[in-house]
């Protein structure tokens, strides 16, 4: 299983987006189950500031080869190490030779 080894700026975001199946009734009440296990994943927004061109084109290759499709391991920051998809990510070019990136890291359930 790949590693991704690069630390995110400070400030990193971390939300969560819990599944649920809900029920609504026509007198408004409203009834809600999680869906399934494993319902609560940690999704996360990441920035890469100011990175070098290599290091900067060394990430965007590292997320492309995965292509949204292959996980991949990361420990967050202050957290435990977990398996993560990137489904999308942006680069730009700052200024010189600096690239920044922009990605969410969403975890993933899997054997």
């Amino acid at each position: 299983m790949p590693t991704f080894t690069y630390a995110p700026d400070y400030g990193a975001t971390a939300r969560r987006e819990p599944r649920t199946k809900s029920v609504r009734f026509g007198d408004g009440y409203e009834q809600r189950q999680s869906d399934g296990i494993n319902t609560n994943p940690e999704i996360w927004d990441l920035n890469f500031t100011n990175w070098s061109e290599t290091d900067g084109n060394a990430i965007d290759d590292f997320l492309a080869a995965r292509g949204s499709i292959e996980s991949f391991d990361w420990t967050p920051p202050g957290g435990s190490a977990g398996k993560f998809v990137c489904r999308n990510w942006s680069k730009s070019y700052v200024i010189g030779n600096l690239i920044s990136i922009s990605a969410t890291f969403e975890q993933v359930f899997e054997a």
